[in-house]
């Protein structure tokens, strides 16, 4: 195995903060590692213009610098990073196997699945275009942004609701837009729903946002009425929830009903020697320096298991 160029001590499927913080602590342990990036490295935070509660960074750091970062730290270190998606992953039996989109096959001890989770989106033409200048995916990151303005959730489940209570901490404003007549939340939540600052705003969808370089509103149609509103806002927040990146790996291990791969809580997998980290593991909080938490704990356990299995 060691004499094949293509043979590895880790192979990390991603290269979000989770899949590079990984790679910094494979690398630095002393493995020979290698990062499936993708096209483009970075996950998620390649669509985040301002990151303001990532620690260690006094002024707001731009989230392509911080995950370019990342990347070259982990390259200083000694991990290799390939700009290809992983295409078939074999765990059936070791060396571990995986397939890039080129159809290259890499071999490994252990393996640290950190491919993320997208948010999903409505998919306007609109939205995708200032996602990143008003449009997001996540209250939580950019909430802070938007103090004393004027902001839309669109949505209508526990994820839109907690998004919009949240962002009461900041805004002025905040217009829950749901397309039933009802929301499909617990009894609780909606009772913290009743804030002077949020108005709920059913039977609507949201048909554009508006805006020059940045959001100035959104336009909504009813329904049932067919009738546009115009509403000014500048922050337009999708909460429909998110989709792990677990297509690849559901036939071979465990996940929830969502298709979350489940861990035993020290990032390992229903199968020996494979790990999950970030937001492919997790449905809850889809934060970087969570991500990058557990990105750390699958690393340290990763070195673990190796030294345990060739000793």
């Amino acid at each position: 195995m060691t004499e094949n160029p293509n043979s590895y001590d880790i192979i990390i499927i991603g290269a979000g903060p989770a899949g590079m913080t990984a790679a910094v602590y494979c690398a630095r342990g002393g493995a020979k590692t290698l990062v499936f990036g993708g096209i483009a490295p970075g996950g998620q935070l390649l669509m985040t213009t301002e990151i303001e509660n990532f620690p260690g960074f006094p002024k707001p750091v731009a989230g392509p610098d911080l995950m370019q970062n990342m990347l070259n730290q982990a390259k200083r270190l000694g991990a290799e990073v390939i700009h290809e998606e992983a295409a078939d992953v074999k765990f059936d039996k070791k060396p571990y196997e995986i397939t890039s989109a080129g159809e290259n096959s890499f071999y490994c001890k252990a393996v640290i699945i950190a491919s993320g989770a997208r948010a999903r989106w409505l998919n306007l033409e609109s939205e995708q275009k200032f996602i990143g200048k008003g449009v997001s995916a996540c209250a939580t990151c950019d909430g802070a942004f938007f103090r004393n303005k004027e902001v839309c959730v669109i949505g209508g489940g526990d994820t839109a609701a907690e998004d919009a209570v949240f962002l009461t901490k900041f805004a002025a404003r905040v217009y829950l837009i749901h397309r039933r007549d009802k929301l499909r939340t617990a009894y609780r939540l909606q009772e913290r729903l009743k804030n002077p600052k949020i108005e709920l705003v059913y039977d609507s969808v949201l048909e554009q946002v508006m805006g020059d370089k940045k959001v100035s509103g959104v336009k909504i149609k009813n329904v049932k009425t067919g009738q546009i509103r115009e509403i000014p806002a500048q922050g337009v927040f999708i909460a429909i929830g998110h989709e792990p990146e677990t297509k690849l790996f559901r036939d071979s291990l465990k996940t929830d009903e969502k298709g979350y791969i489940l861990t035993d809580g020290k990032t390992r997998t229903s199968i020996e020697g494979v790990f999950a980290a970030g937001d492919v593991a997790d449905p809850l909080y889809k934060q970087a320096v969570i991500a990058s938490g557990t990105g750390c704990m699958a690393a340290l356990e990763a070195l673990k298991y190796i030294e345990n299995t060739t000793t």
